[in-house]
């Protein structure tokens, strides 16, 4: 009973209970707080939301929601609403538009109709080869595309190379405040995704496959569960077993291990390295974990070949990036761009430039963790290795906008407050640290030696990266815009 209680707590979208007795509003409304919605006026909206007695709902605040390029977000139960205002939840609460829509999507038939699962036939048929496919993909420098930038080709060589049986996972839980690409991709062209992964599985020997999906993208499930069924139906799946997971609202479970953890029924607890998951995975068994826009990619590259892809890029970067654009710009959303664009370019020529009577002040190039960069250095090539000597990293390249009319510690101490509410509280550095850090940061004045000292710990000892990163937008803030932080008069 212990370890059900466990797991029923853990989770932010299982109804918490009050004396034992379930919350008794019928209708959940979830606003989201993070930094994008909170530049687009979050804070206001809970205010009209909770101004009075309103028993119809009850109003969370809740962390992103991947919908950062039309902030603010809503969820009325599963029902998102984009940009919401008091308003309009309130006729969605009254409506009883509760349920997720389905996106207008690619289907199988068009899919096909257009070569899709014609490079997947060719491996499973022995037209083509695993060897040949992973030269394809080392050749054209993919990596992980969720954040880690590990080589995709190597990866499956790993696995490949311990024994079976194996299993595979897929990252589809993209929590990054900023970060809404895979949700882009997804509600689009499922079966391109779907045919990459099922080629990755083939080339691991992979007969199950598990897709976690954040619970934040309900419509995404629909669009799942309606897609898988018809390339099982047309026998795409070659005898693959996909298992479509839940999750239950929790950041933590983007971490690859605490994934695996969380798709066998147990609470979001990071592991500890090594074993590695491509030796001592899924249920202890070598596991290929792949990001989404890892595997949409794997038929485009394989098919139009390595020397198209890495045609593109800027300042010496070679490929393509999904760039998930928000805050302060005209026109946000995601941006397929060369790797190793300047922000100042991504924003001129990609995003229509800054919104009326805005200047860019500052910019995070990767989402929440990956540190936040001043206007002047508007010039540094956005790709993995090229932030680090600034105190950044890429990441998911989830890139945030902000404005000289933002303020940036307003800005970092909305960034701490959401690590201090997803870390998963295994560990001590993370757990009071962020807890410690954001109380700090909501002082009269900094103790910055303290705060360096308290950073410091934090990347040392942190069991994972939510820990060791959650420090990278107050290191930034010291080193770039110390003359903003608050004094004591």
């Amino acid at each position: 009973m212990s370890e059900v209680f466990e797991v029923a707590t853990f989770y932010a979208h299982f109804d918490v209970v009050d004396d034992g007795e379930p919350v008794p509003s019928p209708i959940t409304v979830r606003v989201c707080e993070s930094l994008s919605c909170a530049l687009a006026g979050s804070e206001d909206l809970i205010a009209a939301l909770t101004a009075g007695p309103d028993p119809e709902f009850r109003v969370v605040r809740a962390p992103c929601m991947g919908r950062c390029d039309e902030a603010p977000a809503v969820a009325v139960g599963q029902h998102h609403l984009t940009p919401a205002s008091a308003n309009a939840v309130r006729q969605a609460v009254a409506d009883g538009c509760t349920t997720p829509i389905l996106p207008d999507h690619t289907g199988l038939d068009a899919y096909m109709a257009s070569g899709g699962y014609q490079l997947l036939q060719a491996c499973t048929g022995g037209r083509r080869t695993v060897d040949d496919i992973i030269a394809v993909l080392e050749k054209s420098g993919l990596r992980g595309l969720g954040g880690a930038g590990f080589p995709a080709g190597r990866k499956w060589q790993f696995v490949r190379a311990e024994a079976g049986p194996r299993f595979m996972a897929v990252n589809a839980d993209e929590g990054e405040p900023g970060t809404f690409k895979d949700h882009f991709y997804l509600a689009r062209n499922p079966h391109r995704f779907l045919e990459g992964m099922l080629i990755a599985a083939w080339a691991v020997d992979a007969a199950d496959i598990y897709v976690y999906l954040r619970d934040e993208y309900p419509d995404i499930r629909m669009v799942l569960q309606q897609e898988i069924a018809a390339a099982e139906s047309a026998g795409l799946c070659a005898g693959r077993r996909i298992h479509l997971r839940r999750g239950a609202g929790a950041y933590i479970c983007g971490e690859e291990s605490a994934m695996l953890e969380s798709i066998e029924g147990k609470r979001g607890l990071p592991r500890h390295k090594p074993p590695f998951p491509s030796q001592v995975g899924l249920f202890g068994r070598p596991t290929l974990i792949h990001n989404v826009e890892t595997l949409y990619w794997v038929r485009e590259i394989v098919d139009r070949g390595a020397d198209w892809f890495t045609s593109h890029g800027r300042n010496g970067r070679h490929g393509l990036r999904s760039f998930s654009v928000s805050g302060r710009v005209r026109e946000p959303g995601v941006k397929l761009a060369p790797a190793g664009i300047t922000i100042r370019e991504l924003i001129d020529e990609y995003c229509g430039g800054m919104e009326a009577g805005h200047a860019l002040g500052a910019y995070l190039p990767g989402g929440a963790s990956g540190g936040i960069l001043p206007a002047r250095l508007d010039d540094v090539p956005l790709d993995f290795d090229t932030l680090q000597e600034h105190g950044c990293f890429i990441g998911s390249a989830a890139v945030i906008v902000l404005s000289d009319k933002d303020n940036v510690i307003d800005a970092a101490r909305n960034l701490m407050r959401f690590f201090e509410d997803e870390s998963c509280g295994q560990c001590t550095p993370c757990r009071v640290g962020t807890e410690k850090a954001v109380r700090l940061m909501s002082a009269d004045s900094w103790d910055t030696a303290l705060l360096e000292d308290l950073a410091q710990t934090m990347m040392d000892a942190s069991i994972c990266g939510l820990g060791q990163a959650a420090p990278n937008p107050l290191l930034c803030v010291l080193r770039y815009f110390a003359d903003e932080l608050p004094r004591q008069s």
